[in-house]
């Protein structure tokens, strides 16, 4: 904690960017067709993934600044987001990894709680939604490895190696989780946030191969390994489950480590560029469209 404490005080001018960084912006109108796969990240670990008719959106962040404290975090480096979330169409699911604090924002749920469908949520996270005023017809709640199928497409929630709790004395007071999510045509894996570890093979052995992951690659520190993975674990957690496509998220959008914001991706590029794995790298809003001929793979952020 000394160490953390002690680093946390030191000026560090490259864990921020120092230009605005690029944002591809979305029309509403053009997500009506949900026909398609397509998968949208928002920066941070916000995706949208909008998989054969049905519309989820992953641990919505909307806020300019990622905890109660803004010192903690800083603002959002893009400054805008994609789309705003007013302007979003109907969301048929909202998926939650966990209660942490740039993962479930009060502010976000509270603009999506009338176009929302269903909240699943791992367990003990529902009586939050409740507390904000979610009704509790619209929250299901998941144990690791519990599945729930509606209209051809499965949710999974599968085990992460992380923690919960928003204050001082709630921690681990609620479930973390990861997410397979499953069409009839595309699956897709959210890895949530979480350390490296054995389960990444056992979701694999289980539901694996995966069209696309979406895998956490930032805000690590050696301090924390065993809750969030170093970028070379991250190509290794992609192989681990199986993937096809891996795009790398939680990252670009705040500072919540002593790493250069732009660390993450680029250690990551060089790993799944040593290893052979497909890598996609869009920018902040520019869609990624599941099973197609070209990926998304520019270096914008340099």
């Amino acid at each position: 904690m000394f160490t953390i404490l002690r680093d946390f005080l030191k000026a560090n001018p490259i864990r921020k960017p120092d230009k605005p960084i690029p944002v591809s912006f979305i029309d509403g109108l053009s997500m009506q067709d949900t026909n398609q796969t397509r998968v949208t990240w928002f920066g941070h670990s916000t995706v949208l993934v909008e998989l054969e008719g049905k519309r989820l959106l992953l641990d919505p962040t909307f806020n300019d600044y990622p905890s109660p404290f803004p010192i903690f975090g800083g603002k959002r480096f893009s400054g805008v987001l994609p789309i705003e979330p007013q302007e979003l169409p109907p969301i048929d699911v909202v998926l939650l990894s966990h209660d942490h604090y740039d993962h479930l924002d009060y502010h976000s749920i509270m603009q999506l709680k009338d176009k929302t469908s269903l909240f699943c949520v791992p367990y003990g996270v529902g009586a939050r939604l409740e507390k904000w005023g979610i009704d509790q017809g619209k929250i299901r709640e998941f144990d690791w490895w519990d599945q729930w199928s509606v209209d051809g497409m499965t949710l999974v929630c599968t085990p992460a190696q992380h923690f919960s709790g928003r204050g001082l004395f709630d921690r681990n007071k609620t479930l973390w989780c990861s997410w397979v999510i499953a069409g009839q045509q595309t699956k897709v894996f959210f890895s949530g946030d979480g350390g490296y570890g054995p389960h990444f093979k056992e979701i694999g052995k289980k539901y694996g191969p995966f069209d696309l992951t979406l895998m956490e690659c930032g805000q690590y520190d050696q301090r924390w390994s065993g809750i969030h993975m170093i970028p070379e674990e991250t190509v290794q957690a992609h192989i681990d489950v199986a993937g096809n496509w891996l795009l790398p998220i939680h990252w670009a959008a705040f500072s919540l480590a002593f790493h250069a914001w732009a660390e993450p991706i680029e250690r990551v590029t060089v790993a799944a560029k040593e290893r052979k794995v497909n890598i996609t790298t869009p920018k902040i809003g520019e869609p990624v469209i599941a099973s197609s001929a070209e990926y998304p793979v520019s270096t914008w952020w340099r």
